[in-house]
């Protein structure tokens, strides 16, 4: 084996090991677990996935026009199912969601 094979071949498994890594971190933050309902800190500000279910009784500030998707701390794309939320960190939340902390998005 000459010493420019040996090289290029070093230099192609060093990509290899490039991607593979690259690709392990996409796959990891594409797959973000979705807060759950009954999470204590969801709980605790009465997160629901689905903004229609919000008890109105129990938060009078609730609007029917309020969800996650159009919260100042959501952090998904328009038009996306589910996206990342500033209080929680590491899990996605639903678009369709909504909780107390709701801020109208600018």
């Amino acid at each position: 084996m000459s010493v420019r094979s040996h090289s290029n071949r070093r230099v192609f498994m060093m990509q290899l090991a490039t991607a593979t890594g690259a690709a392990l971190l996409v796959q990891e933050a594409a797959a973000q677990a979705m807060v759950s309902e009954s999470d204590p800190q969801a709980a605790g500000v009465g997160y629901k996935a689905d903004a229609s279910k919000v008890d109105k009784a129990k938060f009078p500030k609730f609007a029917a026009s309020q969800n996650c998707a159009n919260c100042a701390l959501y952090q998904g794309k328009a038009g996306s199912a589910a996206g990342g939320c500033g209080l929680f960190p590491g899990k996605q939340v639903a678009a369709k969601g909504w909780c107390s902390a709701w801020a109208k998005k600018a």
